[in-house]
C-alpha cells in the first residue's frame, strides 16, 4: 500500500475492523518513513457470477430477483411478508453460490425453493410446485397435496415464531 503522504510502499497496520455490515473491512495504517496515519477500506470483489443452465441448454446470470417474483407470484395474498420472501430467496442464493463454483441447473434453483416453502405455507408451496413441476393433470396434483398431508407437520422453534413477526 502506498503512503498517500510520501508515496512509500513501507507501512504497518495499526488497527482492522469490519465495516458496512461485513462488506468491508476498514484498516488504519501508518507509514515507517513519514509516521503518517491514513485509512484504507478493502472489499470482496465477485469475481464470477452464478450461471442457470435453463431446461433448453441456455444460460443466464442467477438473478434473485425472477425468483422472487415468481415467488410473489405464488404468494399471493397468503400471509407471508416481504422480508420472508427476500430472506428465502437470499437464503437459495447463498445455498447455491456455497455448492456450485459456476453453473446451476435451473431445476435445482425450483427445488429448493419449493422445499423451503413447504415449511413456510403449504398452499404457496402448492401453487409454485403446480407452476414450477407442470403438474399434467389433476391427478399429478392430487398425488402432490397427498404427499404433503402425509409428511409430519414441522414444529416451529422459538427462532422461526421470532422471524415470522
Amino acid at each position: 500500500m502506498l503512503c498517500p503522504y510520501c508515496e512509500r510502499d513501507d507501512d504497518k497496520v495499526i488497527d482492522s475492523r469490519a465495516s458496512d455490515a461485513g462488506k468491508s473491512i476498514r484498516r488504519r495504517r501508518e507509514c515507517q518513513k513519514c509516521s503518517r496515519r491514513f485509512t484504507t477500506f478493502e472489499r470482496v470483489e465477485k469475481t464470477s457470477r452464478l450461471m442457470v443452465i435453463k431446461r433448453d441448454g441456455t444460460r443466464t446470470p442467477f438473478d434473485p430477483e425472477k425468483v422472487l417474483k415468481g415467488l410473489q407470484a405464488a404468494c399471493g395474498k397468503r400471509p407471508i411478508s416481504e422480508e420472508q420472501k427476500i430472506a428465502l430467496v437470499r437464503e437459495v442464493e447463498e445455498e447455491l453460490m456455497q455448492q456450485y463454483e459456476r453453473e446451476v441447473p435451473s431445476k435445482e434453483v425450483g427445488l429448493r425453493v419449493a422445499s423451503r416453502l413447504k415449511n413456510v405455507d403449504q398452499i404457496v408451496y402448492i401453487r409454485y410446485a403446480s407452476e414450477y413441476f407442470n403438474f399434467q393433470d389433476l391427478e399429478a396434483l392430487s398425488r402432490e397435496v397427498s404427499e404433503l398431508q402425509e409428511e409430519p407437520p414441522i414444529i416451529p422453534t422459538q427462532s422461526d415464531l421470532f422471524n415470522k413477526q
